[in-house]
């Protein structure tokens, strides 16, 4: 509150030393005196109503004075010197003459010679926005060429990208052809031709003919009433206004009776209504007086006559602050003013064009107000032709130049056969030339000729098909410029202009979309990586590799030094066999070092132990840990038996893109992919990829087929290429196998140039494909197409070969070999063996009969003795009794050996030494 009454104080003291008028005029240059009576009124509306409630002095009012337009100009300011300067008035209100545009010029020519603020009502020429030619004039209307932005904004809402444009080639054409052209490039809008033509030109046919072979159906019309009269004639001569076209027209150009119906026009709200100019001009007015006076601006007295000094500078002031009003609820809407004095926020009002040459309103624009999208009603509109559907705006060819590459299994390029250059008709083959060259003739047909045939059934359209030149897919690159240009089957597209489609395994990415439309993906696909199978080489010892030799060593010794333990365990343990061998009660023999060595391989190999086991304590505990120890062997073999099992299977020599010889790049281990292809640009645009990237770049190949081929050979390690061609190329070749997991997902799609009218019915046409089937038929024919030939890769568990096994009959085959050579050497030894115990048992037959020769004799010599005794013992008595000396007893003489002579056997019933010594070992 304190801050308001100290305003009205410094305001109240500013008033007192301000130099400001207590009363203003304003003038009047009106087109009719009906519109001068209600001038007259609205000024004392203001004075009673208004100006009361502004910031003025005491006591202030408005004054006016009137005069009517002439058509004549240079009567109209001669009329302003005479009637209205002389009555010193401080603002100007300028209405538009109905037959001459030029009388508002000349007022403003007039009074702005004097600097006196001129406030037009109706006259929209853009020629009036130029400040240094109409310094003092302003209006509460737009331009005309303030039309273009609501143009542009049409445009974008009804998705038309080309237009033609027709204009004068005065400067209000100029204009609005400028302002277009600024307003289009923000909004991606191609003015495909600017046609111009002089104002009042009888004959249009020169100019207007062209427009039929152009692409662009939409036509935006520039014209005054009496032009555009004559060119509509000649647009129906033309037919130029038929169903396909779309007619955007400026107000003047809707007031000829021959407008086309379907016209598209706008008009002005308020735009007509000079009374309600007249109301908002004179607020106006006052509010900036107001301002004036509250900033405490010294306002001098108007020029009082035409040969006073044009030096007036409260003039522009006074311009300036009414430039900088805003009237929010004024009579024509809300009221603001730009830097040149034009009027802001005009709102249009959208009309169609009847049948009956009526309008109907379909909307309102309003610049800057998003909303006026929602009341639109372009389902009310009747476009040219009668037609209810928004026309496509382009003259849609149905003859399309269709480009291709090579791209198995996608797109096969073979020679025509000889027969007259015949394609043949087994499969779907057609024609397909490199562009420009008539060397060879080609046939192409695979994956996406088949697609391209059904399109064109299901689309209606002819085509005629070439290969790419320069048999590339499309990159950015400089060529002699700085500037970078698209090469490859893109660079045809949109460069030279030599095809209307790409039919090709073209990847989508975001710098192709940049630069061409894309259909809906036809296949989704991603990227893998190609490399040559690595086998192992079974040898006859591959059942070994589960255990390393030195393991193996230390189990084929670990059997035979428990062995050994064992034996000796069991022959020095006082409860073993050795020990209990002479009881009558041991049920086996005593275990010797044959039967533990048996006993040790029999529980390692898990065979029945029959004979031969440990009887002592202490022995049979080694004999379980033993045993524990094979059954953690075997196991541990077995397991690493059936790994080894999966690591022969045929696998990549690389684990996928994160493999550590990728990312971290080998001499001996190269990997590439194609010049200018997606699949490079992917690795150029991945920051985490860019080592990948540099180390490949020098190495890529022109065409996959090159590196296919390298990977075969063996030159290249890996080639990383679109999965589908990389699959149909591991299924085709049992030699080849893909790596890791996709990544680097995406689509190949149709190529079409920009705002192609194709676009949405090809994409339409291939998402039905989708749903009937069709595309999954063309994966199952082209690229899902297995080698018979090849092993199918089994996801069961791996099964042993001959070629793994090998070394185990070959084992089994050593075995019998040696059980062969063995039993010869058993036989050998055999024999021999059995010539010694011959020999020994003849000899033992010798003694036996040698000893029982003795036996015989001794027997008969013991009863030879006898009988010598008894009859010794007759003897005896008569012996006595004649004293004769005993004889020597028969058992001494036994003993007794005479030598033999030289060269004579031993006498019967003696023996050699030898036989004696063979007699008492075998006793």
């Amino acid at each position: 509150m304190r801050s308001f009454l100290l305003v009205l104080v410094v305001s109240s003291a500013n008033a007192d030393s301000v130099l400001f008028p207590s009363a203003i005029t304003i003038g009047a240059v009106l087109s009719s005196p009906e519109h001068g009576e209600f001038f007259s009124k609205a000024v004392e509306e203001a004075n009673s109503r208004i100006v009361p409630t502004l910031n003025l002095p005491e006591g202030f009012h408005i004054n006016h004075t009137f005069i009517e337009m002439n058509d004549n100009p240079i009567r109209t300011a001669k009329d302003i010197c005479e009637d209205v300067i002389p009555r010193q008035v401080y603002v100007v209100i300028a209405s538009h003459s109905l037959h001459w545009s030029l009388s508002t010029v000349a007022i403003s020519f007039t009074c702005g010679f004097y600097k006196i603020p001129v406030i037009g009502i109706s006259a929209r020429e853009s020629t009036l926005s130029d400040k240094n030619v109409h310094s003092s004039f302003m209006r509460t209307v737009p331009p005309y060429s303030d039309q273009a932005e609501a143009w542009a904004e049409l445009m974008k809402f009804f998705e038309f990208k080309r237009v033609i444009l027709i204009h004068s080639s005065d400067q209000e054409g100029r204009a609005m052809l400028g302002k277009f052209q600024s307003k289009a490039e923000t909004k991606d809008i191609e003015i495909e031709k600017s046609i111009q033509y002089t104002v009042g030109q009888e004959n249009f046919t020169q100019q207007m003919a062209p427009m039929l072979d152009l692409s662009s159906r939409v036509v935006l019309l520039y014209a005054v009433e009496e032009d555009a009269h004559k060119i509509y004639a000649e647009a129906a001569r033309l037919n130029l206004t038929g169903d396909s076209y779309a007619w955007f027209v400026t107000e003047q150009a809707l007031r000829p009776s021959n407008v086309p119906q379907g016209t598209i026009g706008l008009q002005l709200i308020h735009g007509l209504d000079e009374d309600a100019h007249i109301h908002d001009s004179i607020t106006a007015v006052a509010t900036a007086f107001s301002s004036l006076y509250s900033q405490g601006i010294n306002i001098t007295s108007s020029p009082v006559d035409c040969s006073d000094q044009p030096d007036w500078p409260s003039g522009l002031t006074i311009l300036r602050h009414i430039e900088q009003q805003k009237l929010e609820f004024g009579r024509t809407g809300k009221v603001t003013f730009n830097d040149v004095g034009d009027r802001l926020g005009s709102v249009y009002s959208i009309v169609n064009v009847l049948a009956d040459k009526s309008t109907q309103e379909i909307g309102t624009y309003r610049a800057n107000d998003p909303t006026w999208r929602e009341n639109m009603q372009p389902q009310s509109i009747i476009w040219p032709g009668n037609q209810p559907q928004v026309p496509k705006g382009i003259k849609i060819s149905t003859y399309l130049r269709v480009v291709t590459i090579e791209a198995k299994p996608f797109i096969y390029a073979d020679p025509a056969t000889q027969t007259g250059g015949d394609c043949g008709l087994e499969i779907k083959k057609i024609h397909c030339p490199k562009y420009n060259s008539t060397d060879v003739d080609m046939c192409c047909y695979g994956y996406a000729i088949d697609l391209l045939l059904e399109l064109s059934k299901k689309v209606n359209f002819t085509f005629n098909l070439h290969i790419v030149e320069d048999t590339q897919y499309g990159e950015l690159e400089k060529r002699n410029s700085s500037k970078k240009t698209w090469n490859g089957m893109i660079g045809e597209l949109v460069e030279t202009d030599r095809a209307d489609m790409i039919v090709a395994p073209l990847t989508i990415n975001p710098e192709r979309a940049a630069a061409i439309d894309f259909s809906k993906p036809f296949k989704y696909q991603g990227l893998t990586i190609l490399v040559k199978k690595t086998t192992k080489d079974s040898s006859l010892a591959s059942f070994l590799q589960p255990f390393q030799d030195t393991l193996w060593i230390l189990v084929m010794l670990s059997v035979h030094v428990v062995a050994l333990v064992l034996y000796l365990l069991d022959r020095f343990s006082p409860f073993g066999r050795f020990k209990l061998a002479k009881s009558d009660d041991t049920e086996e023999d005593a275990l010797n070092l044959s039967s533990a060595m048996w006993f040790a391989w029999g529980v390692l190999l898990n065979s029945g132990i029959g004979e031969g086991t440990p009887r002592s304590f202490s022995a049979r505990v080694l004999g379980m840990v033993w045993a524990g120890f094979a059954m953690i062997i075997v196991a541990s073999y077995t397991a690493n038996l059936a790994a080894f099992l999966v690591l022969d299977r045929p696998e990549a020599s690389i684990s996928g893109i994160d493999d550590a010889r990728l990312r971290n790049p080998q001499e001996d281990f190269k990997y590439a992919t194609v010049k200018h292809s997606s699949v490079a640009m992917y690795f150029k645009r991945q920051v985490e990829l860019s080592t990948m990237y540099r180390t490949m770049e020098s190495r890529n190949y022109r065409t996959a087929e090159e590196a296919i081929s390298q990977v075969k050979s063996g030159d290249l390690q890996a080639f990383i290429w679109d999965s589908s061609r990389l699959d149909y190329e591991a299924a085709k070749d049992c030699d080849l196998v893909t790596a890791g997991e996709l990544f680097g997902r995406s689509g190949y799609g149709i190529g079409l140039p920009k705002d192609s009218p194709w676009t949405q019915e090809i994409s339409l046409a291939i998402l039905g494909f989708h749903e009937n089937g069709y595309m999954e038929q063309l994966d199952g024919r082209w690229i899902l197409v297995k080698d018979t030939k090849c092993p199918e890769k089994d996801a069961s568990p791996a099964t042993l070969g001959l070629t793994n096994m090998a070394g185990v009959f070959m084992m089994v085959a050593g075995g019998i070999v040696a059980g062969v050579f063995l039993i010869f050497i058993e036989i050998a030894y055999k024999r021999h063996r059995g010539l010694k115990e011959k020999e020994l048992e003849l000899a033992k037959t010798a003694a036996d009969r040698w000893r029982g020769n003795i036996e015989k004799r001794r027997t008969l010599r013991r009863t030879l003795l006898q009988q010598q005794q008894e009859r010794n013992k007759v003897n005896n008595g008569t012996s006595d009794s004649a004293g004769g000396s005993p004889a020597p007893p028969m058992a001494n003489r036994s003993n007794f050996c005479p030598p033999s002579a030289p060269g004579r056997s031993p006498p019967t019933g003696y023996l050699p030494v030898a036989t004696r010594t063979f007699e008492r070992e075998t006793v």
